[in-house]
Formats: structure tokens, C-alpha cells, sequence
């Protein structure tokens, strides 16, 4: 009689659930497209690349939408570098080497409105050398590599961490030196390196970056919940003018690199 009374009820509990279903259409708003500029200038000889795209609506795909025909000037006191388009959305300078210590323009024109940024080089910062730490957390432990240098005491300075394990970048990380100006910094990347194997090979990215990039990065990663639980979705804040999204990161780079033995 028991079996039958909770068969009963487990057969009222689904009619009822089945009763309270109902179809909710989402009202989707899809706001105005804006311009996202993603723009990079270090101070090896090479060629510089700035990215022009619009960002989607919900409902599209998310893949880099990027936009045909800006015009986009580089500019120092005294010359005006134009980059190509050398794809959709995909603008080059020449091969050229930004100069630490030097302030940068980048204006780029879509439509006829033009956003523009301003990004200053820090002084250089050189990564002196990677090492390796075995670290425990919650009771299971693995390896980590850390980013060595020495922090100069005369300046407030801001770095950004890239690693890349196997060709693909697996954290992008910034700090600043506020609680250890003028010291030794040992930065530990926390990216799980106990699953390479002998051969494998990994590099780490010092970049010496503005305070106004160091903010757009910080923001980005406390979003996405790099650095803790993630926060209420926004916009970082770019370095553009005129609601453009994005950053011109005009930044010093010092790399090493590592082979797995």
C-alpha cells in the first residue's frame, strides 16, 4: 500500500511540473555595434599590428568581425606611419621598433568618426630568468614556473605576464610593483605544467606596460575571473576616445624560453 501511495504521488509531482511549463520568449535587445581596437606596438624590430572590428549582436556568431577600409595613422612628433590592410580588419605597420621612453598616437578613422589613443613605452624591464616551483593547493600539488627580474626603484611600474605552453597561450596575467618597488620579483605563472612531457617547450612574455593598460588588463581578467570569482560583467576600460572598446598597448617585451627535460 506504501509502494502504491508514492507511486501516486511521484505520478501527481510530473503532472504538476508538466502543468507549470511554459514557453518564455527572451527579449533580446541588441545594442548599437561598437569598434573594438586592439592594438600592439613593442620595441623589437618587427612589424606592429592594429585589429578593427565591430562587436556583435547576441544572436550572432562570435568570431572577429573585423572592418574593411580604416584608415589607421601611427604617430610620433615629426612622422606619421599608415599601416596596410593586409586582411579584413588586419592593419600593418612596417617593420619598425617602438622606443621606450616615447608617447605614441594611434588614430583610426571608420566612417568618417576617428577614435584615437594616446600610450606612452615605459623604460625596459628585462626578464632575467624562469624558474620552477612545486606548489600544494587544497592537498594536490604541481609545478609551476615563476618570472625572475629585478624592479627598478625609480618608477611606478606596471608588467604584463604572458606564457605560452606548446605554442598557445595559456595565462595572461598583469601586477604592478606597489608592495615591492626597487626588489627582486619572483612572479609565479599558475598554470599547471605537471602533464608536459620531455620536449615540450614553454615561454614567458615580460611585457613593461602604462598604468592606463595595466588597467584595461586588470579589469579584463578580474571579469573573467582570473583573478577570483568572476565580477559583474562590463566593459574594461579602454584607452580610446569615442566609445571605442579596446586598448593601444604600447609595451617593452623580454621573453625567455624552456625546454622540458
Amino acid at each position: 500500500m506504501g509502494r502504491i501511495r508514492i507511486f501516486i504521488g511521484l505520478i501527481l509531482v510530473a503532472v504538476a511540473a508538466a502543468a507549470c511549463e511554459k514557453v518564455v520568449d527572451l527579449d533580446l535587445d541588441n545594442a548599437e555595434p561598437k569598434i573594438v581596437i586592439d592594438a600592439s606596438l613593442n620595441d623589437n624590430y618587427q612589424y606592429h599590428f592594429v585589429r578593427v572590428s565591430r562587436t556583435y549582436s547576441f544572436t550572432e556568431p562570435n568570431s572577429f568581425n573585423g572592418v574593411a577600409g580604416a584608415k589607421v595613422v601611427l604617430s610620433i612628433p615629426g612622422l606619421d606611419v599608415n599601416l596596410r590592410e593586409v586582411e579584413k580588419g588586419v592593419y600593418r605597420t612596417p617593420r619598425m621598433r617602438g622606443m621606450p621612453g616615447t608617447g605614441y598616437t594611434l588614430n583610426v578613422t571608420v566612417e568618417g568618426v576617428t577614435y584615437t589613443s594616446t600610450s606612452y613605452m615605459p623604460e625596459k624591464v628585462y626578464l632575467d630568468s624562469l624558474s620552477f616551483k612545486r606548489l600544494s593547493f587544497f592537498g594536490e600539488e604541481n609545478t609551476y614556473v615563476a618570472a625572475n627580474f629585478n624592479d627598478p626603484a625609480n618608477a611606478q611600474n606596471n608588467y604584463r605576464y604572458l606564457l605560452t605552453v606548446k605554442d598557445k597561450v595559456e595565462e595572461d596575467d598583469v601586477s604592478d610593483d606597489r608592495f615591492n618597488n626597487g626588489n627582486v620579483i619572483s612572479n609565479v605563472l599558475y598554470h599547471e605544467l605537471d602533464k608536459l612531457k620531455t620536449g615540450d617547450t614553454l615561454e614567458v612574455e615580460l611585457q613593461s606596460i602604462n598604468r592606463d593598460v595595466y588597467k584595461y588588463f586588470f579589469s579584463l581578467e578580474q571579469i573573467t575571473g582570473g583573478g577570483g570569482p568572476p565580477v559583474s560583467p562590463a566593459n574594461p576600460p579602454s584607452n580610446f576616445n569615442n566609445g571605442a572598446l579596446g586598448v593601444f598597448n604600447a609595451h617593452t617585451s623580454s621573453r625567455r624560453n624552456a625546454v622540458i627535460q
